[in-house]
């Protein structure tokens, strides 16, 4: 666990495993955040369960990463990738940063978009590494 990990996160996810953090959307989106946020700075990655429909696949997480004012930086990443079709292995992907908040909030907002979207379950909170060795 590295320097300021949080030990009530899950350590890295093998992949197959746990909400659908593997496959090449969330590959893709890894690759997509790092180019916005290095891999050092980010303190928790949200994930959304993956929607499967007419042979799309859409992902969200949400990243954070420590501001100086001792907020979180919040990114959300999302991408779209075709499974079916002879469009197939297109995809779209973007990352933005959409604000700053205490974590506390964040958690808080986290938990309210599950009960908003009729989401049985709540994006799970993991470390960096559930993308990123080191």
């Amino acid at each position: 666990m590295g320097a300021g990990a949080d030990p009530r996160l899950p350590g890295p996810i093998t992949p197959g495993a746990g909400a659908g953090v593997a496959g090449p959307g969330w590959a893709m989106l890894a690759a997509a955040v790092a180019q916005a946020v290095p891999p050092a700075e980010i303190e928790t990655i949200y994930l959304f369960r993956p929607i499967k429909r007419e042979g799309r696949e859409w992902g969200t997480a949400v990243v954070t990463r420590r501001a100086p004012d001792a907020r979180l930086r919040v990114y959300t990443a999302k991408y779209m990738l075709v499974v079916r079709g002879k469009e197939r292995g297109q995809a779209k992907v973007a990352v933005e940063e959409v604000g700053r908040s205490p974590a506390e909030v964040l958690e808080q907002v986290m938990l309210a978009t599950a009960e908003r979207t009729g989401d049985a379950e709540p994006p799970v909170a993991h470390r960096p590494s559930v993308w990123y060795e080191g």
